[in-house]
């Protein structure tokens, strides 16, 4: 595992032994920020100069992905102390220390934010339907900003429905969905 572009291109992760992590393959992170980069409703403001969140974070790869591309701060939410080892020398590994931050938390029950992101990426554990109490969790502790793009990773089979944010896009990459969408500017 590796960061596909910008300014640590190919630097490689560090993963945990064992299950405890499924971290984004490279070829479906490459797809990701590809589609960020060129889609109508993204571009290189999707990523560059935001403040980004990356929560189930696991290795990191998601947030430090965004980070090599431009991304002014990214806060990463881990729970499982083998992942946040690895995260923590992944942040380590690419001198991103002074741009990150490391919660060590729950997604569902996270801690009050200092400041909304624009840029959210949510990768929980398949097939547990984490995905909708992060988000609800996540956006009642202020951590997520009006008009935020929210990339969700869910198993290939599990739906995904959350009222009020407007889905831009869902890709299927093998046992992945990616998800995107849009929080509203207001309510």
């Amino acid at each position: 595992m590796r960061i596909i572009a910008g300014r640590h291109r190919g630097r490689t992760l560090r993963a945990p032994e064992g299950a405890a992590t499924r971290p984004t393959a490279d070829r479906v992170r490459q797809a990701l920020f590809d589609m960020l980069w060129h889609a109508a409703w993204g571009g290189r403001m999707a990523v560059q100069d935001q403040l980004v969140l990356d929560a189930f974070a696991g290795t990191g790869a998601l947030g430090l992905e965004a980070l090599s591309r431009g991304a002014d701060h990214c806060t990463f939410i881990e729970k499982d102390r083998t992942a946040l080892a690895a995260l923590r020398a992944n942040i380590t590994a690419c001198g991103e220390d002074a741009r990150s931050a490391v919660l060590a938390a729950d997604a569902t029950r996270p801690p009050a934010a200092r400041v909304p992101c624009g840029l959210v990426f949510l990768d929980p554990p398949y097939g547990k339907g984490l995905v909708p109490r992060a988000v609800a969790a996540l956006e009642a502790a202020g951590w997520i900003a009006p008009g935020a793009l929210l990339i969700a990773e869910t198993g290939a089979a599990e739906a995904l429905d959350l009222p009020g944010w407007e889905r831009l896009a869902s890709r299927s990459h093998g046992a992945a969905c990616l998800h995107v969408l849009r929080k509203p500017e207001t309510g």
